[in-house]
């Protein structure tokens, strides 16, 4: 008897101000749509289960203009700490039987479901995988399970797992053919 396939959770990070973008990124559109509901659409059309949100600035606001259907929304006190504290509140809230997790920063419009079902493809509770564009690990990132320890302990600030990922790197997935990898620190997103 085959063992189940792994149980892989999405995990979007939204809880910044946004101070170089002008306001907090959860609450940016791209062509009608919110990137947080666009991040967690994304993630749930890739097939992870749960969906997760984490917010902090304007997390009410957030709350009452983004539609985040089917998407439990992690509160994060410290948000204004950095991306780490995110990564940290995020990895704590998931359930117990959720094997590994992909994480998605919200400003990043570009990345399709077709992008995260790649890295989603080699998930399992040790699995370390991050999808590549030309050669440059990029997002979506998955955390296997033996992984979020090291990774909660190495985010702090705004450096999220990056300390965790220089020293431990994850399998490279290449996805430029099918998503855009660029973060959007302006308001001409993708433009």
């Amino acid at each position: 008897m085959a063992a189940p396939p792994p149980r892989v959770a999405g995990l979007v990070l939204a809880a910044g101000a946004g101070r170089r973008y002008g306001g907090p990124k959860a609450l940016a559109e791209l062509d009608g749509t919110l990137f947080v509901d666009r991040a967690t659409a994304v993630l749930a059309e890739a097939g992870c289960q749960p969906v997760l949100a984490v917010l902090g600035a304007a997390a009410d606001e957030v709350l009452a203009r983004a539609r985040l259907t089917g998407v439990t929304p992690v509160h994060n006190p410290d948000w204004p700490t950095g991306m780490g504290s995110s990564l940290r509140a995020g990895l704590a809230a998931l359930p117990a039987e959720v094997d590994a997790v992909v994480v998605l920063p919200v400003d990043m419009p570009g990345i399709t479901a077709e992008a995260v079902r790649r890295v989603l493809a080699h998930a399992s509770p040790t699995a370390l995988v991050a999808a590549t564009f030309h050669g440059r690990r990029g997002h979506p990132v998955l955390l296997g399970r033996a992984h979020w320890a090291g990774a909660a302990a190495s985010a702090t600030g705004d450096t999220g797992a990056r300390a965790y990922l220089a020293a431990h790197p994850p399998l490279p997935i290449p996805c430029e053919d099918v998503a855009e990898g660029s973060d959007v620190d302006t308001r001409n997103p993708l433009g």
